[in-house]
């Protein structure tokens, strides 16, 4: 728990100097920014979500009063990004790599085994910030802050020693990435949002998928199933992006307290994924499954699915892609 209280401990107090710029700012104006995000109210991302705005209405003196909304209540997750380019929402929170479909760039952060740890994501995030923010501002988008998910495993209903184990399963697809990995290993790729997985799992309509044991926690998949092999493939990132036309029509001192508290809930986030990691994967133990790692032979036959999926991402991201992957290993 010491990361957590890290995180959260600093993102708490950073109020006080948030609060501190705003007095420039002069009398509030209240403002209220409905936030649509994709997940449950108890996962660390929308924890993470819900200081952040609670930092920026004491940074604006309460002129811009953020409203989390999760579970995709508001905008369905496929939908979030669009909302906030076409102002229907001032501002969102989004997987990145779920619009790797629009630019490949985007999904970076889910090229298999690039990134196993998070230094590595870290490291990967400090150059494509600014391709990312480039790309954004052409999209009538403004980048807020950025956190990662822990490390990505498989769940299973069953114990796998190879890809020949699980030929046919009906596997949950999030993104590009992982509909891919689906094909390479012969799963059958569904798509299906974080928030419909539980129901997807109870009737039957996926039998198996790929993410963090934040997911799995937060979504108590022992219910369904009972094997989950920490492969570490990747460590894909959420972000919080804004209107840039609502962005716009900011005063400098109020969109100088949002800054600062994009930055502590990029610091708090951080740490409150490497705490959450251990715990939640404990949990799944805790709760009855099986968590190991994948044999070296299958874990063989995934890193050549990654290989794979490394050269079809270069192939795709032309120039500035390569020049990511080039800094990214430069700086290790």
């Amino acid at each position: 728990m010491g990361a957590h209280r890290r995180g959260f401990g600093s993102l708490q107090a950073g109020l006080a100097f948030a609060a501190a710029v705003a007095l420039a700012a002069g009398p509030a104006v209240a403002e209220t920014w409905d936030m649509p995000t994709a997940y449950t109210e108890s996962n660390f991302h929308t924890g993470t979500a819900q200081a952040f705005a609670a930092c920026v209405k004491e940074a604006t003196a309460g002129e811009i009063d953020i409203v989390v909304h999760p579970s995709g209540s508001l905008f369905k997750g496929n939908d979030i990004k669009r909302a906030v380019q076409t102002g229907q929402a001032p501002i969102g929170e989004r997987l990145i790599s779920a619009h790797q479909n629009e630019n490949p760039i985007f999904g970076v952060d889910s090229i298999p085994f690039l990134v196993t740890s998070f230094e590595d994501s870290a490291r990967l995030w400090r150059v494509t910030k600014p391709v990312v923010e480039k790309i954004l501002d052409g999209e009538n988008l403004v980048l807020l802050y950025s956190v990662p998910w822990p490390p990505q495993g498989l769940y299973f209903k069953k114990p796998v020693a190879s890809n020949a184990d699980i030929k046919g399963l009906k596997f949950r697809a999030y993104n590009a990435a992982t509909a891919r990995f689906a094909e390479l290993a012969g799963l059958n790729p569904v798509q299906i949002e974080e928030a419909e997985l539980p129901q997807a799992l109870a009737t039957g309509v996926v039998e198996s998928f790929l993410s963090s044991g934040a997911t799995g926690y937060d979504r108590k998949v022992w219910e369904q199933l009972t094997n989950f092999y920490t492969v570490d493939a990747w460590l894909p990132r959420n972000y919080v992006f804004a209107n840039k036309d609502s962005w716009d029509g900011l005063d400098d001192a109020t969109r100088a307290g949002i800054r600062g508290c994009a930055s502590l809930a990029e610091y708090a986030g951080y740490w409150r994924a490497v705490q959450y990691t251990d715990f939640t994967v404990g949990q799944l133990a805790a709760h009855g499954m099986t968590v190991e790692k994948p044999s070296d032979g299958w874990r063989a036959e995934l890193v050549k699915i990654g290989d794979t999926m490394t050269q079809e991402w270069l192939a795709k991201a032309g120039a500035d892609g390569q020049a990511i992957v080039d800094a990214y290993k430069a700086a290790k």
